[in-house]
C-alpha cells in the first residue's frame, strides 16, 4: 500500500505559521514523524500565499530532503510551483498532485511529467465538473488514463484518483467512490487508484471512525494508495489489518512486524 503523508499541508495551522515566519523546525518535524510511521511518499504543499506559492513549495523541498530520503509528491494548485520546484527534487520517482481532464492544467503538467519522469495522481475532474457517480467517475477515469497512457505516462505511473466528496453533502459519494475503485481496477489492469481520504469525513463527528471505515471499504475494492495521515496509529493499525484481511500481506509478516515495532496498536 503506497503511503502519501499528507501533513505539511498550508491549509493546516500550525504549517502555515511556519511558513509565514519561515520557520524550518515544525516541517522537519512533520517530515521525520511522517517517515517514521511509514510513510511511502511525502506531500509538501505550500498553497494559500497568493503570489509566494512556488517560493514556498521550494523552500519546502529543500527542507524535507534535509531530513529524509523518502521521494516528494508535489501538491499544488498551480503548475507554475510545481515546475519551479520539480528540479530542485533530488530523490527519484517523485509524484505531481495533480492532473485532470481541464485542458490548461492537463497541458501544463503532462509535459512536466514526461521531462521528470514522475509518478502523477490523476483526479477524475473534467472542464466545470466533478464526478459524483461511479459511472461518471470510472468514464473521467478512462479518459485520463487513455490520454496520458498516449502521451507516454507509462500505466504503473498513474494514481487515480476518484474524488470522494464529504458525506455530510452527498452521503452516496463514498460508496460511489468505492464502485468506481473496483471499475476502475478491474478495467485497466496495472493503474493505481488512490484517494484524499480525510474528504469522506470532513465535517462530521468521530471522523477518524468515518476514515478508517472508508479506508477499509476502499481497499476492499482495491485501491493500493491513498493520502492520509500516517501518524494517526488508529488508522495505520486498520491499513494493516486490511492488507492481512484481503491476503495482500503474505503470512501476516507486514502486521506482526509493524505491531512489534509499535507503529500500529489493539
Amino acid at each position: 500500500m503506497l503511503i502519501v503523508a499528507e501533513r505539511i499541508n498550508a491549509s493546516r495551522k500550525a504549517i502555515r505559521a511556519a511558513l509565514e515566519r519561515m520557520d524550518p523546525a515544525p516541517i522537519e518535524e512533520e517530515a521525520r514523524a511522517q517517515d517514521a510511521a511509514g510513510a511511502t511518499y511525502i506531500d509538501v504543499n505550500g498553497g494559500t500565499f497568493p503570489g509566494r506559492e512556488a517560493e514556498l513549495l521550494c523552500w519546502l523541498v529543500d527542507i524535507v530532503q534535509a531530513v529524509t530520503s523518502r521521494p516528494l509528491c508535489l501538491d499544488s494548485s498551480d503548475p507554475d510551483a510545481i515546475a519551479a520546484a520539480l528540479p530542485r527534487v533530488k530523490t527519484s520517482s517523485p509524484m505531481i498532485n495533480s492532473i485532470n481532464l481541464e485542458a490548461d492544467r492537463y497541458a501544463r503538467i503532462l509535459p512536466l511529467a514526461l521531462e521528470h519522469r514522475t509518478k502523477l495522481i490523476a483526479l477524475c475532474q473534467g472542464e466545470g465538473a466533478l464526478a459524483s457517480t461511479a459511472a461518471q467517475k470510472i468514464d473521467l477515469a478512462a479518459g485520463l488514463i487513455e490520454r496520458l497512457t498516449g502521451a507516454g505516462i507509462p500505466l504503473d505511473d498513474i494514481y487515480v484518483d476518484p474524488l470522494v466528496f464529504p458525506l455530510g453533502t452527498d452521503h452516496q459519494s463514498a460508496q460511489a467512490t468505492i464502485a468506481a475503485i473496483g471499475g476502475i481496477m478491474a478495467r485497466f489492469p496495472g493503474v493505481h487508484t488512490i484517494c484524499g481520504l480525510t474528504n469522506v469525513s470532513h465535517g462530521l463527528p468521530l471522523r477518524r471512525l468515518v476514515n478508517r471505515t472508508f479506508l477499509v471499504g476502499a481497499m476492499s475494492a482495491g485501491m493500493d494508495a491513498a493520502i492520509l495521515d500516517p501518524t494517526d496509529r488508529d488508522l495505520m493499525s486498520a491499513l494493516y489489518a486490511a492488507r492481512a484481511v484481503y491476503g495482500h500481506d503474505e503470512y501476516c509478516m507486514e502486521l506482526i512486524e509493524a505491531f512489534r515495532d509499535g507503529t500500529i496498536t489493539a
